[in-house]
């Protein structure tokens, strides 16, 4: 005996159904449309990036030759590092370290007593260089002002 179904659920199926009819009319439609070939399915992009049926023009392709291409970065010429004069403004010697204060722009850089000359200390004048460090700019290669 077939079960009782309630009247939305008689709805929905003939919903389902009417879908189902529909589609396969689709694709009925389809297959007696006739056959289309590959050439009306291909799609091409311009140089625009814009998409057409009709193929680009055939053109000239001109060569590039690879010392023509320009790169944004120049290219890191072989320069003498330039020697900034300083004051020792602080300097701890058990921990090994201290800033060195720039006369001309009054930064301060951080250096470690590995690249200090012995018998630094504060208040003292020097020569140094800048070099990048993990945490900003350090002066290294200090030597004492004559």
């Amino acid at each position: 005996m077939a079960r009782s179904q309630s009247f939305g659920k008689r709805e929905n199926e003939k919903k389902k159904q009417a879908k189902r009819l529909e589609k396969q009319k689709r694709k009925e439609d389809r297959m007696t449309g006739g056959t289309t070939s590959l050439d009306d399915m291909i799609a091409y992009v311009d140089e625009n990036g814009n998409i057409t049926d009709t193929p680009p023009e055939k053109r000239e392709k001109t060569e590039i030759e690879l010392e023509d291409i320009v790169i944004a970065t120049p290219k890191k010429e072989d320069m003498e590092p330039e020697l900034l004069k300083g004051r020792v403004e602080y300097f701890n010697a058990e921990k090994g370290y201290g800033f060195i204060k720039d006369l001309a722009s009054a930064e301060k850089y951080f250096f470690h007593i590995s690249s200090a000359p012995e018998g630094i200390c504060e208040g003292k004048i020097v020569n140094f260089e800048l070099e990048r460090g993990t945490r900003g700019m350090n002066a290294v290669r200090i030597v004492f002002a004559q």
